[in-house]
């Protein structure tokens, strides 16, 4: 499996924000989003081929229990199942960091938590983007046939990057549109930003509008702790 980086740092978004966490990061990802922060594993995807073994015993050596299985795209990959798999039997908590757009031959991972990033509208990269990737990017970026069958397997949460007010009516509109299946109690709207100064901004009004629809915010700690550097 194509591995981008492997480290231990906190996990800064979401339910276990604040969690020392070991970041197994693959590389390779069917979107190409316009603000992706790490084009190193999407639109200039890099790493080296590691056997899965020599993952597992990668994050051995380092301290945390926690695992998450990020990328990129990890369910790209068919070795993630038995990933997963080896990293929960050795008594590791597993997320699986996913935009829920698809899933491996085998169908989806058992994880302890899976946490779905759907893309919205605003994500895709300009029309005249080489390779088709506009297009190719509106295809793939929603299917709630995989969101369903991710979340029927494992607990869940969902967090939706937000810029705008269109973001924010179109991420409301996409939580109703899957209803009962999904626990609004783990819903995060979390804001798009690339520095601490950005953030800032945004997190003032997007705390406001959580309130207002009894949603959560993901303050996107890492940005703030680290200012968005790669392998933290």
């Amino acid at each position: 499996m194509r591995i981008s980086e492997i480290y231990a740092s906190l996990q800064g978004e979401g339910l276990l924000a604040g969690t020392p966490s070991t970041f197994v990061r693959t590389s390779g990802c069917n979107l190409r989003c316009v603000w992706c922060d790490t084009p190193f594993t999407s639109w200039k995807p890099e790493g080296r081929e590691m056997p899965p073994a020599d993952v597992l015993d990668t994050v051995a050596v380092l301290a945390p229990r926690h695992v998450v299985v990020t990328g990129g795209e990890p369910l790209l990959l068919d070795e993630v199942h038995g990933l997963c798999r080896d990293l929960r039997g050795r008594g590791f908590h597993v997320t699986i960091e996913t935009a829920g757009t698809v899933l491996p031959a085998a169908g989806s991972p058992l994880a302890d938590l899976v946490s779905i990033s759907p893309k919205l509208a605003s994500s895709a990269p300009p029309a005249d983007t080489p390779g088709g990737w506009a297009a190719r990017h509106e295809a793939a970026r929603r299917r709630d046939d995989v969101i369903r069958e991710l979340i029927a397997c494992s607990p869940h949460q969902f967090k939706f990057v937000v810029e705008s007010q269109a973001d924010l009516d179109e991420a409301n509109d996409w939580i109703d549109d899957l209803g009962d299946a999904i626990d609004r109690s783990r819903v995060f709207l979390m804001p798009q930003a690339r520095t601490p100064e950005e953030l800032a901004a945004r997190t003032e009004w997007l705390a406001g509008e959580c309130r207002r629809l009894g949603l959560r915010l993901a303050p996107r700690h890492h940005i703030t702790w680290y200012g968005g550097r790669r392998g933290t």
